[in-house]
């Protein structure tokens, strides 16, 4: 029997994350609300890539642990736990064969090229399958509270050289 309410994701909700995988790329996130989360690439294949309002799976599965569970339009299927206890990711992204074929083409605000992007998935190919599966760092995490539009509302390029150190 658990110790913790395993449909408690409040402590999980309106939180902005900023991590860095073991092979280096950095990424963030913000968790908008039970069912939807904004990102954002800063460095990487797809560096530089946003979405907001992006359909998600999120279950607790220890006191401060999270999962979460995702398709993108692009096919991408992507699985992340939180650890924040200890401050720690652990990411699994199955990249399609066209996005790792060509990964500029997913280099843009999604939300404004949806059909664009689900026209790309359908033209594949989709396998071979990419499977990055790597650790990451928590770098930085601060509470926004939930549905706050304002959290990841430009790309990476546009934020200042001192991000996120620049935010309270």
């Amino acid at each position: 029997m658990s110790i913790f309410d395993k449909h408690d994701l409040s402590g999980f909700i309106g939180k902005h994350l900023v991590y860095t995988y073991d092979n280096g790329w950095n990424y963030e996130l913000y968790v908008k609300n039970g069912e939807t989360i904004d990102y954002r690439i800063h460095s990487g294949i797809v560096a530089n890539r946003w979405v907001k309002n992006q359909h998600v799976y999120i279950v607790r599965v220890g006191e401060s642990i999270y999962k979460i569970s995702w398709t993108e339009p692009t096919g991408t299927d992507v699985s992340l736990i939180a650890n924040l206890g200890d401050r720690l990711f652990h990411g699994t992204i199955f990249f399609p064969r066209w996005v790792i074929n060509n990964p500029e083409k997913t280099v843009c605000f999604q939300n404004d090229h949806i059909p664009l992007m689900e026209s790309y998935r359908a033209a594949g190919p989709a396998y071979p399958t990419e499977v990055i599966d790597e650790f990451a760092t928590i770098t930085f995490v601060r509470d926004c509270g939930a549905n706050n539009d304002s959290v990841i509302d430009c790309a990476a390029s546009e934020l200042p050289a001192n991000f996120p150190q620049n935010l309270s």
